[in-house]
């Protein structure tokens, strides 16, 4: 694991935005002063954008603080050159040959570790500096199914969206057993609440953006969250707690549906309380000293099932706790207790199963209690492969290199087209950043999606 982490750090220094921050005049790159303290960035291939790599956006969750709400950010004194990604939380090492995933995401490991808190954000150079500029500002949520994935995977990066004028940040949360035990001595320590912890860190990734950004160049007033897979679950779980989503100002839900699907732990605190006590007892980890002591494979060995669907296995996912989660997302948008703001919210061709008809009522209820507009998207271009079947069609995640703008990053054969397909899809997805409307400042191609004219944008090449 050692050699591959060492690999994928040497990997990243070839990746772009590899500057340092001191080769550039101070005005063209300015030291900013952030929560913690001051941080300068590295200038991006482009050397119109500034990266900010490996932020703290909270202290590191380790010792006493591992399953504890994220606190305030650890003071530094020297000003930070962030120019390089930290560690991605804990999870299960990838196997690179593991159908398209590992071929596609995960031939190399990032480096795991509790302190993993971090942010990374992309922003013009003109833009530095000056909270003035007051520039749109997206946070993206990674995939993984809660328990895996990162935000510097290969195929997210920001300058494409910087060059368009809005700031990217992507952010890291906890996940798996670091992320979203429950358990009933936590929950005692807890005040009654446990789990959600990767939640609530990305809680206060949102509130970190909205206190910070404004020295990137950023509106705090006018962030878009995103996300794909258990990404966009949580963005969903962003504009239904009542914690966050006045934060919110527009939403995109990628590859998780609407309205019936969900992501959450259908099931009490105490009931999710018992399971992981009975597991973790029966491996000897009785007290909370003992589980703050454990490994990260200790406790995930304890927790695990017979197999993949075993009921008695302990799952690592949201709940609705009633503070930081009081009511499903599903409830929420009949309740019309939803950020009222404008959504994206689209599927792939060969997604997961069921995502049509969900994403389709969603768009009818919100025409029916809210003016503003819901746009509805299909990416439908079978992505191009070497002829191996696993990695053939608009699979899950498969449009996340078109809408990060790096399909050069990719070993597949990407044509002229593609970049055209990717070309456009970065300015639909930045211009709904900007506007709320993926066309722009008027209406174009892409109508929003009504109960009386339901409408879903085809996302392929053109021939």
């Amino acid at each position: 694991m050692k050699v591959l982490q060492t690999l994928f750090v040497a990997a990243l220094a070839l990746t772009a935005c590899t500057g340092t921050g001191t080769q550039k005049a101070a005005d063209e790159n300015p030291v900013l002063s952030i929560e913690g303290g001051k941080v300068q960035g590295v200038f991006c291939d482009s050397t119109d954008v500034i990266a900010y790599k490996g932020v703290p956006f909270a202290a590191a969750p380790v010792g006493e603080l591992r399953w504890k709400k994220p606190q305030p950010v650890t003071p530094w004194d020297t000003v930070m050159i962030a120019d390089h990604f930290r560690n991605a939380a804990w999870q299960a090492a990838h196997d690179p040959n593991d159908g398209a995933y590992g071929t596609e995401f995960f031939a190399t490991d990032a480096p795991f570790d509790e302190d993993c808190l971090h942010a990374n954000i992309w922003t013009p150079k003109s833009a530095a500096g000056h909270p003035e500029a007051k520039l749109p500002v997206a946070m993206w949520i990674h995939g993984g199914a809660y328990t895996g994935g990162w935000s510097f995977e290969p195929e997210m990066d920001g300058e494409a969206w910087a060059e368009r004028g809005v700031i990217l940040v992507t952010v890291n949360y906890r996940l798996g057993v670091f992320g979203f035990l429950n358990h009933p001595l936590l929950t005692e320590e807890g005040e009654g609440h446990s789990g959600n912890y990767g939640t609530w860190d990305q809680a206060c990734a949102l509130t970190w953006i909205k206190n910070n950004i404004a020295q990137f160049g950023g509106d705090p007033d006018n962030i878009t969250v995103f996300g794909q897979s258990a990404g966009a679950a949580s963005v969903k779980n962003m504009v239904t707690s009542p914690l966050t989503k006045g934060m919110v100002k527009k939403a995109i839900i990628q590859s998780i549906g609407g309205i019936g699907m969900s992501l959450s732990a259908p099931a009490t605190q105490e009931e999710l309380d018992a399971k992981a006590k009975a597991k973790l007892d029966a491996a000897g980890f009785t007290d909370l000293e003992k589980l703050r002591a454990a490994s990260y494979e200790e406790l995930t060995k304890a927790c695990a099932g017979e197999g993949f669907r075993d009921p008695n296995a302990v799952s690592f996912r949201p709940h609705t706790d009633g503070v930081l989660l009081t009511e499903e997302f599903n409830d929420a948008a009949f309740n019309n207790t939803l950020s009222d703001v404008p959504y994206m919210i689209g599927s792939c061709a060969n997604d997961m199963p069921g995502l049509a008809n969900g994403i389709q009522r969603f768009a009818e209820v919100r025409d029916s209690l809210s003016q503003h507009p819901t746009y509805v998207y299909y990416f439908d271009r079978p992505l191009p492969t070497d002829g191996r079947k696993a990695l053939e069609g608009s699979f899950h995640s498969s449009e996340l290199w078109y809408t990060f703008g790096t399909l050069d990053r990719c070993w597949r054969p990407f044509t002229e087209a593609d970049h055209e397909l990717s070309n456009r899809m970065v300015d639909y997805w930045t211009n709904f950043c900007k506007y709320g409307n993926p066309n722009g400042q008027a209406d174009g191609e892409w109508a929003k999606s009504t109960k009386d004219a339901p409408f879903t944008m085809n996302l392929r090449i053109k021939e």
